[in-house]
């Protein structure tokens, strides 16, 4: 594909297209979501039956964390920034709880997400938001990895889910610009289209 003189495009180049936009780069994500995914369900699994995270005690696990985080705070090199320290002390432990059911379920659903191919781009974004935010309290772990792996995964929205459930969601639901028959209506009318 050609740009044209004064195109505002640049075209994409033929490997990145096979990469990230080609069907037959299906079976290699299927194999990255599932993994990734994985990680989150058992993450998020795990929590779930922890007293501590879900349960009689909620919130203690994510107050525990945080002021943890708040520890790695000082020193001529923090772990962990000023900024994401103020929103530790001022919004998670206040909301522990919430942030304590948001945790669970979310990694939950990131997890079913990727591994049945549902919007699995959108799946991916939460997850590399999590992990992000992770990084920023200072632990590391596998949240390097998984956040690499989301965001290669969030390149290859248009056919990481191809062996999944987004193979028939993504054409029936569409993209933001394009509406599918889903978000179009009965009569296949398109966004500012008139109903007369």
């Amino acid at each position: 594909m050609s740009a044209r003189a004064g195109s505002s495009q640049i075209p994409e180049p033929n490997v990145t297209r096979f990469l990230f936009a080609d069907t037959r780069m299906a079976p290699v994500w299927l194999v990255v979501r599932v993994y990734l995914g994985a990680l989150w369900l058992l993450a998020g699994w795990g929590k779930l039956f922890d007293p501590a995270w879900v349960g009689s005690e909620a919130g203690a696990a994510v107050r525990g964390f945080a002021q943890g985080a708040l520890q790695l705070t000082g020193g001529e090199h923090p772990q962990v920034t000023g900024w994401y320290a103020g929103f530790l002390e001022n919004v998670v432990i206040p909301n522990a709880t919430f942030f304590s059911y948001l945790v669970v379920f979310g990694e939950i659903a990131v997890g079913l997400g990727l591994i049945l191919g549902v919007l699995t781009g959108i799946a991916a974004f939460f997850g590399a938001f999590m992990n992000a935010s992770f990084l920023f309290a200072g632990t590391a772990g596998a949240n390097p990895l998984m956040f690499i792996l989301a965001v290669l995964i969030m390149m290859a929205w248009r056919v990481a889910g191809h062996w999944g459930v987004d193979r028939w969601a993504l054409p029936a639901v569409g993209v933001p610009g394009a509406p599918g028959p889903l978000l179009r209506g009965r009569h296949g009318r398109g966004a500012g289209e008139s109903p007369a």
